[in-house]
C-alpha cells in the first residue's frame, strides 16, 4: 500500500529531526524574559551598591594598631601629617606639621604599630590615593564589580538547582540580597574599630539565612559576604578563613531550634571557635603571642557569643520578615490554651480528642521518615477546626442514635462535610495561623472521595427509575492534593485513625489490614503524587501508624469483679 507522497531520504529525515535546544539557545531565550531581566538587574544593582559600600575604586587601608608588620614600611609618596604634642598632664599644647619624603621609613619590621604610626601610615595612604588617576579608579571599581557579580552568579547557579523558590519569588530574593548588602555595610563600618567586631553582623546574617531557609544556603551566602568584606578591608586569606570558620561554627549546629537555650549554646560554641581561630591566624601571620593577642581573641569570642543572644531577640522578627516557622513558635502554637483549641474542645470535644490522637500518631510517622514531625503534630491539632461550626454533623460529636444526616440527601450531606475544610481555612486566617498550618488544613483531605455518601447516592440513583447518574466529582474534596511530605503523612494518619476508631474488635491484625487498605486506596487515587513521598517512605509511615494505633487500642486486663460497661 502506497501513501501517495514522496518518500524522504535518510538524510532528509535526519535534517527534519528537531533536537532540544542547547544551553546557549536556552540562555538567549531566558534573557528575553522580563522576569529574568528583573532578577539580573537586582543582582547588578546589589553589586554596584556593594562596590560603593566598600569603596571599591580605592585600595583599602590595611593597618591597625598593635599589628606587627613582617617588613619595614616606607612611604610611597611624599606627604604631610599633623602631630599634636601634649604636656605632662595630657593637655594639647602644640600642633605641628611633619613632612615625609618618598622612601622614608614609617615603621620598623617586627615592632607593634603605635597610634602615631597609624596616623602617619593613613596620611601616606590618602596621599598615595590622591595621586591615582580616574582611569585607575574606574578600572579597579570595574574589577570589584566583576568579582562581586561572579560570586552572585555562583549563588544563582546554586539557587536554580537547589532552592528555586528564591528565584521564582522576587520578594525573598530581594530580602536576602538586601540583608547581605546591609551585613557587608555594617561589618565594613564597624571594622574600623580596633577590636574588629565585624564577626558579629556576619554571624547574625548566616544564622538568619539558616533559620529562614537552609544551612547549606546560609553557608554559601555567608561565604560570599565574607569574601566581599575581606576584599573591601584588604585582609588576607587567614582573616577570611577565620571569619568563615566562626560563621560556619555558628550555622551548622542550628538545625531545629526547639528551645531558646540552643541559640546561647551555639553562640558559646562559636565563641570558642573565634578564640582559637584568632590565635591561630595571628600565629600564621607572625604576630607576637602576648597578652594583647589573647585579649583580642577573647573580645572576638565575646562578639560571637553576643550574636547568640542577639539572634534570640531577633528570632521573632526573622520569622515575621521571612514568613518561616521555628520549633519554638510551633511549641507555643501547640499550647492547648490557644483560643482556637479552647473553642474546639468546648464545641466539638470528640473532634478535639481525635485531633490530639492524630497529632501523636502523625508526629511519630513523620519523624520515622525524617520529615518535620512537630509541624505535623501541631497541624493535626488544627486540621479539623472547621468542624466546630457544625459539630453535630460529624460522627465523633454525635450522641448515639442521633444522626443529623438522616434527613438530608447525600449531596447536601457531602456539602456539609466538605465545607469543614474551607471553614477551617477561614478560621485559621482569622486567627493569623502560619501559612504552613493553613496549608495542612487545606490539603489534609486532598481530593479524596466522600465514599459513604457517594455510595448512598448511587444506591438511591439505582433505586429511582428516573434517576440520573451520580457525578463522582461532586462528592470529592476540592483539594489540592498534599504538596509536602508532612501533608501526606497527616492525610494518612487522619484517615487511618478514623477508620480504626469504627472497629468493633481492634485487634493488631485487623488494625494493620485497615491501615494497609486506607493507604492503598489513597495511593491508587493519586493522592500522594505531588507530596514527594516515595513508596519506601510510604510503607515506613504505614508501619509507624500501625504501631501507634496498636498501642492506642491495646487490650486491658479484666478484673474478676469488673462489670461490663
Amino acid at each position: 500500500m502506497t501513501t501517495g507522497g514522496k518518500k524522504r531520504t535518510r538524510s532528509e529525515r535526519v535534517a527534519a529531526l528537531e533536537l532540544p535546544p542547547g544551553f546557549w539557545k536556552r540562555l538567549r531565550a531566558s534573557l528575553r524574559r522580563n522576569d529574568v531581566l528583573l532578577r539580573i538587574g537586582l543582582c547588578v544593582a546589589a553589586a554596584l551598591v556593594l562596590c560603593v559600600v566598600i569603596r571599591g575604586w580605592h585600595p583599602p587601608f590595611v593597618y591597625r594598631r598593635d599589628d606587627t608588620p613582617s617588613h619595614e614600611l616606607v612611604a610611597r609618596v611624599p606627604f604631610e601629617v599633623s602631630i599634636v604634642e601634649t604636656d605632662a598632664t595630657g593637655t594639647d599644647v602644640e600642633r605641628k606639621i611633619v613632612e615625609h619624603d618618598a622612601g622614608a621609613t614609617l615603621a620598623e619590621a617586627g615592632q607593634p604599630l603605635r597610634e602615631e604610626q597609624i596616623r602617619a601610615l593613613r596620611a601616606e595612604h590618602e596621599a598615595w590615593i590622591a595621586r591615582r588617576s580616574i582611569g585607575q579608579r574606574l578600572a579597579r571599581a570595574l574589577a570589584v564589580v566583576t568579582i562581586i557579580l561572579s560570586l552572585l552568579a555562583l549563588c544563582a547557579l546554586y539557587l536554580s538547582t537547589r532552592e528555586r523558590r528564591l528565584i521564582v519569588n522576587i520578594r525573598p530574593l530581594g530580602l536576602v540580597l538586601g540583608l547581605g548588602v546591609a551585613t557587608v555595610a555594617v561589618a565594613y563600618w564597624v571594622a574600623r574599630d580596633a577590636w574588629r567586631p565585624e564577626i558579629l553582623p556576619l554571624v547574625l546574617f548566616g544564622q538568619t539565612v539558616a533559620i529562614a531557609y537552609r544551612r547549606q544556603l546560609a553557608l554559601l551566602f555567608a561565604g560570599v559576604a565574607t569574601a566581599i568584606l575581606t576584599m573591601g578591608l584588604g585582609q588576607g586569606l587567614g582573616s577570611a578563613l577565620a571569619l568563615m570558620g566562626v560563621t560556619t561554627t555558628a550555622i551548622l549546629p542550628l538545625g531545629r531550634i526547639r528551645n531558646r537555650s540552643k541559640l546561647i549554646y551555639v553562640g558559646a560554641f562559636a565563641g570558642l571557635a573565634a578564640f582559637l581561630l584568632s590565635i591561630a591566624v595571628a600565629v600564621i601571620d607572625d604576630q607576637p603571642v602576648n597578652p594583647r593577642l589573647f585579649s583580642v581573641a577573647g573580645v572576638n569570642a565575646l562578639f560571637a557569643l553576643a550574636a547568640g543572644f542577639l539572634m534570640l531577640g531577633l528570632l521573632f522578627f526573622v520569622e515575621r520578615l521571612f514568613g518561616v516557622l521555628t520549633d519554638i513558635s510551633l511549641l507555643e502554637l501547640g499550647d492547648v490554651s490557644h483560643p482556637l483549641l479552647q473553642k474546639l474542645v468546648n464545641r466539638a470535644p470528640g473532634t478535639y480528642n481525635h485531633s490530639i490522637i492524630v497529632g501523636s500518631i502523625a508526629e511519630a510517622a513523620a519523624d520515622a521518615i525524617g520529615a518535620w514531625g512537630l509541624l505535623v503534630r501541631v497541624g493535626a491539632y488544627f486540621h479539623d477546626i472547621g468542624k466546630m461550626l457544625k459539630p453535630a454533623y460529624f460522627i465523633e460529636n454525635q450522641p448515639p442514635g442521633d444522626n443529623c444526616h438522616d434527613g438530608l440527601v447525600p449531596a447536601m450531606s457531602t456539602l456539609v462535610i466538605v465545607a469543614h475544610v474551607k471553614d477551617g481555612i477561614d478560621l485559621a486566617r482569622q486567627h493569623k495561623l502560619p501559612d504552613a498550618i493553613v496549608h495542612l488544613i487545606e490539603q489534609h483531605h486532598g481530593t479524596t472521595l466522600v465514599k459513604y455518601f457517594f455510595d448512598r447516592a448511587n444506591e438511591q440513583s439505582r433505586a429511582d427509575p428516573n434517576g440520573n447518574g451520580v457525578e463522582e466529582s461532586t462528592f470529592r474534596y476540592p483539594g489540592p492534593k498534599p504538596q509536602t511530605r508532612e501533608a501526606g503523612v497527616l492525610m494518612l494518619a487522619d484517615a487511618a485513625e478514623s477508620a480504626c476508631r469504627s472497629l468493633v474488635d481492634p485487634a493488631p491484625a485487623r488494625i494493620e489490614s485497615v491501615v494497609r487498605e486506607v493507604t492503598d486506596r489513597r495511593l491508587q487515587d493519586g493522592q500522594f503524587d505531588e507530596s514527594g513521598l516515595s513508596l519506601p517512605q510510604l510503607r515506613t509511615v504505614e508501619q509507624s501508624i500501625v504501631k501507634s494505633l496498636v498501642a492506642n487500642y491495646h487490650g486491658r486486663i479484666k478484673y474478676p469483679d469488673q462489670r461490663t460497661a
